[in-house]
This record gives structure tokens, sequence and C-alpha cells, in this order.
């Protein structure tokens, strides 16, 4: 299965890393950001560009460490909750609105990599969503949906054009989605870390937060060897935090997600995978994957409520990969780890203010990288030019998850989706 320890291939491929220091002091600042992932740093970011640079960025580990150092890498518009269900309870026009919040992130994340020359290996090459049954009704449904309402044209690809994309016998058609890029996750947070430095922002690394403490107009964050006084707060550990906001907490569940990569496997994925595009399929449990600059092929999947040893993700996720791909068989798997994500039950991102005036911005789920963005922007607008939130992330809230049934409830209801995509696909075998 390739190496006897097998590591994040982001980690091991970001070259010289820049370290930020420990808190070992008070400090004052105007805003202070817990959480060095991509929702706190897309905040400091959009603070700085409006022109509020007095900010300092905590992380208990180190930049990027949670899910936005381990991620697919995928760049595009939507939210874990499906665009169909978004219009259901939003209806249209709020739907519309919420929805291109995430495709100006898209446009945002682009943006600041030119402008902070931010070498995290993008590539332009779209998304393709490959149907994994025979029934062309899923996309076009999907394609009619998200032209009439979200105004997104997704191009219909056939199964013989869908050949110039990916060649496998798994998928009947495609969608394609040109708005859409791939990168190096981790190089991107660690490119956003050095901008805000640059502009006067401050980051500590290894610096986890003890306590929250509110003080006459101010609030003191305490580490454990020092401590900020801000006049504002914003909590964006995601998956990651641990017994510091309880309100947020028990409002969203710790999911682990896995990935792995393979070997450079040169000339032979290039004929597998034709194309640049980062791929996905139309399954609840659906694989991602995409074709890395070293010709390695690195694949994404499942949901589980525990983080697995590297050595049985590596395992699985092969197997995953063959059920598409027969022909790598022999392929090495070199790298495999998994991440924690936060989801609520909601399955949209929880931006907001609680009544202590903590403003929060995680819950970002499978598809946190524009998200993560336009919460960045939204925070950053509230706190530097109070402007309001939008309404129609008021509807979604903080709902209770009911730890520790909650995640047995997730684990239960993702199994239950793998079954049904299971038997989908025996009728579909069935009738072929």
């Amino acid at each position: 299965m390739g190496n006897s320890v097998l590591t994040n291939y982001y980690d091991d491929t970001i070259g010289l890393r820049p370290a930020w220091p420990a808190l070992s002091a008070t400090i004052e600042a105007k805003v202070c950001i817990i959480g060095a992932g991509f929702a706190g740093l897309a905040t400091a970011l959009g603070l700085i560009e409006r022109g509020v640079k007095d900010v300092v960025v905590l992380d208990a580990e180190r930049v990027g460490f949670g899910a936005s150092g381990r991620n697919g890498g995928f760049v595009f518009g939507g939210y874990s909750l499906d665009c169909a269900d978004l219009l259901a309870q939003l209806g249209p026009e709020q739907a519309r609105d919420v929805y291109a919040l995430t495709r100006q992130a898209v446009d945002t994340i682009r943006r600041r990599i030119v402008r902070h020359a931010i070498d995290c290996e993008k590539v332009e090459g779209g998304a393709l969503l490959a149907n994994w049954f025979d029934d062309e009704a899923i996309l076009r449904q999907q394609q009619r949906l998200m032209h009439e309402h979200f105004g997104v044209e997704w191009r219909f690809l056939d199964k013989r054009e869908l050949s110039g994309w990916v060649q496998s016998d798994r998928y009947s058609a495609g969608l394609f989605e040109s708005d859409a890029f791939h990168f190096h996750p981790l190089k991107y947070a660690l490119g956003e870390a050095a901008a805000i430095a640059s502009a006067g922002g401050k980051l500590f690394e290894r610096s986890r937060v003890t306590s929250i403490q509110p003080m006459n107009a101010a609030t003191v964050v305490k580490t454990n060897d020092g401590e900020v006084v801000a006049q504002h707060v914003v909590i964006a550990g995601g998956g990651y935090l641990s017994k510091l906001v309880p309100t947020l907490e028990r409002a969203t569940l710790p999911i682990a997600t896995y990935v792995m990569t393979t070997e450079p496997l040169g000339d032979a994925l290039h004929a597998l995978v034709p194309s640049r595009a980062a791929i996905y399929d139309t399954r609840f449990a659906f694989d991602y994957y995409r074709k890395l600059n070293d010709t390695r092929l690195l694949w994404g999947g499942r949901i589980s409520i525990r983080d697995r040893r590297p050595q049985d993700i590596a395992q699985f996720l092969k197997q995953d990969m063959l059920r598409v791909f027969p022909g790598l068989k022999d392929a090495r798997v070199d790298h495999a780890w998994g991440g924690m994500m936060s989801y609520a039950r909601h399955k949209m991102p929880q931006i907001g203010r609680l009544p202590n005036g903590l403003w929060y911005g995680l819950g970002f789920g499978g598809h946190g990288v524009a998200p993560t963005t336009a919460a960045g922007e939204l925070l950053a607008g509230a706190i530097a030019l109070n402007e309001p939130l939008p309404d129609g992330f008021d509807r979604y809230g903080l709902p209770r998850t009911f730890r520790p049934a909650g995640l047995l409830a997730a684990q239960a209801s993702y199994s239950w989706l793998q079954w049904k995509d299971a038997r989908r696909e025996a009728r579909d075998a069935r009738t072929r």
C-alpha cells in the first residue's frame, strides 16, 4: 500500500513552511480571530482590505491545520445543502442571493491569488459532475435548476463526449461547470497568512485559547501563555473547537472525511483523465478526485464520526477508486489522511453574532472553500463597516446537535444514504 507511514500530501509538498510565534504576552487588537483556517484567514484579509489592520489571528496548532489544509481543493459555488433544498427553504430570490455569495467568493479567491502572488498550483479546469446512475434526468433536472433559479450555466456531456473528459465505464453522462477551479489548499492558506502578516496583521501559532472573558467594552482572549484584549472576537474554529464556546460547540458535529493520493502515474493518468477538471459524482455518498501536477491522482470520499488510521484510509479509498478505474489496481498509495469538518444539522454555514457579542463563522461541512471566504467577507463587512448580515442565514441559526446521539444519527443517516445509492445502482444493473 506504499509507505509504512502515510502522511498528508499537502504537508509534504509545501516546501519551506513559515512559522509564526506562540503568543506569550498581553497585546491589544481591534479584532481577535480564533482559528487560522480558511474562515478565520478570510475574515482577517477582508478586514484588512476594508482598512482594519489591527487584527490578531490565533491558532491552537498551525495555520491551515484543520479542514483547510486537508480537503480536496475544489473551489466552486454552493453549500453542503443541496441547491434544490436551498431553493425550497429560502424561496427563489433569497436562495439566488445566498448562492451568489459563494460565486462572488470564488472570484475573491482568484483575485487574492493574483494580488498576493500566492503560488497554490491553481488549475482552471472547471468541475465535472459525473452521473453514477443511468437516469439522464438527474443531470437534466440539475442543469435546469441551476439555469432557471441560480443563473449558472452547466454544460451537458453525453456518454460519448464525457469520454474526452474522463475514461471510465462507471459514468453515463456529466455536467460541466466552467466557473470552478482546484488548487493546493494548504499553500493557499499559507499565502493568505503571509498576506495578512505583510499588511500588518499578527498571527500566532501553538496558541490554544483557554478562555474568553468580557471586560468592560472589550473582551479578553486568554491563551496558555498570553492574552489578547480585543474590541471584537471572531470564532472560526470549525471541527476543532473544544469546550471553548458551548453554544457553538453544541450546534456543530465534528465529522471526519478522508483523502489519499496515488504514486505518480505519468501518461497512464492522462489517459484515464484527459481533462483537468475536478470530478465528483451524483451519489449521496460521492467520490471526488482530481489530477495533481506531479501526475498523482488525489482521491477523497466517505465520512465518519471517527478518525481512522492512514493505512485503513488508504485501503478503503483505493477500493473506491478501483470501482471507477479498475486499471489502477497496481497503483501504489503514497499518502492518506483524514480531517475533521464541522457540520450543522441544517447543512448550512453558521454565520452571526451571539448575544454576548462574539462573532462566529463555522459549520461549513464538506463544501467549504468558497463558503468560508463568503463568511469572511460578511463578517469583515459587519465588523468594519457595520453592514448587516444577509437575512438568509438567520433562518438556519444554531440548532443543537445533541452529541453524542447526534453523531450516531449522522453516521446512521450516511449509512442509509449509502444503502440507497447501492440499491439504485443494483436496479440500474438489472435493467441494462
